[in-house]
């Protein structure tokens, strides 16, 4: 495969940023605030990647029934919003990865379900991410991941052909948006997979245990 990638776009949280901590944090203001026990380091893990709904439904379970999961997820935002970047830390091997793609004239951006105003929040606490050569969020297309439209939309400002690009994330959504997008498709082993995900199944072109190792492809 070496040769073949152009580009390089990204998942944010559980593939560059480590963001869990302050996620969980938020969900268990919101737990807390119902009278519920916080989550367990387990649940953080298997469900921090997929947002606010994920930590959300997972630490009400059946308590969720009759309650209006958008407005738990308001508050959460809030919660979050108040403390983004009290713990969150690039994952190691990060900036090497991204100083040596830069250095190397390699095209990467961001293509993230994070909603645009909490990543334009949390990315100036990370400069290196802010030379990403684009950051498409949850709400800058009319859909989120798995929907291709957010990858296809960072292929084009790149102008890189979707074909060309590789798509690095943590869950099985991120590998179904890359497939549907025709790109490549790597899994980030080092983020957000739970003790039940099975990522040999999801059928990605790639696993990388460690960030730096995607700079075999160049």
């Amino acid at each position: 495969m070496k040769g073949s990638v152009d580009a390089v776009l990204f998942d944010l949280d559980g593939t560059l940023l480590d963001t869990a901590p302050d996620m969980a944090n938020a969900a268990n203001c919101v737990l807390r605030e119902h009278g519920l026990s916080t989550l367990s380091d387990t649940q953080i893990q298997a469900n921090t990647s997929h947002g606010a709904r994920g930590l959300l439904r997972t630490g009400f379970g059946d308590s969720l029934e009759g309650k209006d999961l958008d407005q738990l997820r308001l508050s959460f935002l809030g919660h979050y919003a108040d403390n983004i970047c009290t713990t969150t830390t690039l994952y190691s091997g990060v900036v090497e990865l991204l100083e040596q793609l830069t250095m190397r004239q390699i095209p990467w951006g961001i293509v993230t379900n994070k909603p645009g105003f909490l990543t334009g929040m949390l990315l100036p606490y990370f400069p290196l991410l802010l030379q990403a050569r684009t950051i498409v969020c949850a709400d800058t297309t009319p859909y989120a991941k798995p929907h291709p439209a957010p990858l296809l939309r960072g292929a084009s400002i790149l102008t890189i052909e979707p074909e060309k690009c590789l798509y690095v994330g943590d869950i099985q959504n991120d590998i179904v948006a890359a497939k549907a997008a025709n790109m490549m498709s790597a899994i980030a082993s080092w983020g957000y997979i739970g003790e039940e995900d099975r990522p040999s199944e999801w059928e990605a072109d790639l696993i990388f245990n460690t960030p730096v190792e995607i700079l075999s492809l160049f």
